[in-house]
């Protein structure tokens, strides 16, 4: 046994990997490459010998960037590439262990417990099959009962002719393909679903058994007998609940558990954003800084490799690879504590959006802007079509306003998108007659040269 787990998708290359962050975010060629490698580090890892496979550390990234240049969307795209457990997390809402709020800890846990939740689906849909006819079987049963054998007596019981019997099976043939065939899908019939229970009890004090990884329905599960309730419902309603109870007696939840183990221990992923947040001037030591610089130190285990208690068992995190990353506006990376930053060496910094960058942000990937919201007026009946000079001042307009007010990135077009498409927003469909809208320079200037010549009016409108 080599211990390799066979989910890991050995086909996505670091080129595959960028090409596939290209289509929806614009630039950052060097975050997209360091990120792309380390994701498929893990997989190489794993090809790697038993003996020199857990000397191999991940490498873990530090991206600085101004806000609205790609960090956070990156980390969105990487999530539905990574065939792993993956979770984006907020710096800072996390506090130093003693303060109220949750501990760094509850990183490892929450992503444990979205492993299981994804080995559970895998494995959902391995027996969806089978749990569909046994699904079946029983809504078949509630509708036809089976007969029941009844002791033959006398000398002839062996030249009897189940004749009842017969007759039951092709009764039930025939509900089985009105059922398969959709006819029955409203008919009403009854089935004992499980009650939902309240919280059982609230725990007074700094430390809740969320946090401690303690499901107290677990621990007092065998003690209690499992309540159940009367339900009528229709038969498309019915075949959820019971394909999901079926599917529930199919999967064997101890190899789900062990399988998401190794899963989060061998090829786990972190995002922590917002790292920023937490790094402050050395040597303030009151307000909110002791708190900022206590989750530092409880960080440091936990990027390190540490064992960490999760209500599927231990968790060894030496192997977790964490990418973190932060605009660092009013704080530098220096400002870090020492021991934190070593636990990042790899560190790449983001550029500023420019003028090129804006018209391909609105024209190139497949979620982009003008595509979106000319989907949404096509609801309406309304054609939305952008010329390319219409485009190219949108983008001109969003460089100059970051420029003279703030720069927020790439969040700048949502804002100018709103304003400069609002009364048509309003106005369809009562109001437009025209069922082709055009967009081009002079509709964007109309609606825009004031607001970004008024310096003080664009500070709140864009």
């Amino acid at each position: 046994m080599t211990g390799i787990p066979k989910h890991l998708p050995h086909e996505l290359t670091p080129r595959q990997i960028v090409a596939e962050l290209d289509k929806y975010v614009i630039g950052q060629d060097r975050a997209k490459r360091s990120v792309a490698i380390a994701l498929r580090n893990r997989w190489r890892r794993l090809q790697v010998g038993s003996g020199l496979r857990e000397e191999i550390m991940p490498n873990n990234i530090i991206l600085i960037g101004p806000t609205g240049v790609g960090k956070t969307e990156i980390a969105r795209r990487l999530a539905r590439l990574a065939n792993a457990p993956f979770i984006k997390v907020e710096a800072s809402k996390f506090t130093e262990v003693g303060y109220v709020g949750r501990d760094v800890e509850s990183i490892v846990r929450d992503l444990t417990e979205y492993a299981v939740t994804m080995v559970k689906a895998e494995r959902r849909a391995e027996v969806n099959d089978k749990a569909k006819e046994m699904t079946e079987e029983r809504i078949l049963d509630l509708l036809i009962p089976p007969t029941r054998k009844r002791p033959q007596t006398g000398f002839d019981a062996s030249e009897a002719v189940p004749a009842e019997g017969d007759e039951n099976q092709a009764t039930r043939e025939k509900f089985r393909r009105r059922l398969r065939s959709g006819e029955l899908d409203e008919r009403m019939i009854e089935l004992d679903v499980p009650a939902s229970d309240g919280p059982l009890m609230q725990v007074i004090g700094p430390v809740n058994l969320e946090e401690m990884g303690v499901n107290l329905q677990d621990l007092f599960g065998n003690l209690m007998p499992k309540k159940t309730k009367r339900r009528k419902v229709s038969i498309s309603e019915g075949r959820v609940i019971l394909s999901n109870e079926e599917a529930q007696k199919l999967i064997d939840q101890e190899s789900v558990v062990k399988e998401a183990l190794q899963r989060v221990e061998n090829s786990g992923i972190v995002f922590l954003d917002e790292i920023d947040k937490i790094a402050g001037a050395r040597g303030q030591t009151a307000g909110p800084d002791v708190s900022r610089e206590g989750v530092q130190r409880d960080l440091l285990p936990i990027v390190e490799g540490s064992n960490v208690m999760t209500k599927y068992g231990m968790v060894k995190t030496d192997h977790v690879l964490f990418i973190a990353s932060g605009a660092f506006h009013h704080a530098k990376p220096s400002d870090l504590i020492p021991e934190l930053q070593g636990r990042f060496p790899i560190r790449v910094e983001l550029n500023s959006l420019t003028e090129d960058d804006f018209l391909k942000i609105l024209t190139l990937p497949q979620n982009a802007l003008i595509k979106q919201y000319a989907a949404l007026l096509a609801t309406e009946g309304v054609t939305l079509e952008f010329r390319e000079d219409g485009i190219q001042e949108i983008a001109k307009v969003a460089t100059e306003v970051n420029e003279q007010v703030e720069n927020i990135g790439a969040r700048r077009l949502h804002t100018i998108m709103t304003t400069l498409l609002e009364d048509i927003l309003f106005n369809a469909p009562d109001e437009i007659p025209e069922k082709t809208i055009l967009v081009d320079r002079n509709l964007v200037q109309t609606r825009l040269t004031n607001v970004v010549r008024n310096r003080d009016l664009s500070r709140y409108i864009l």
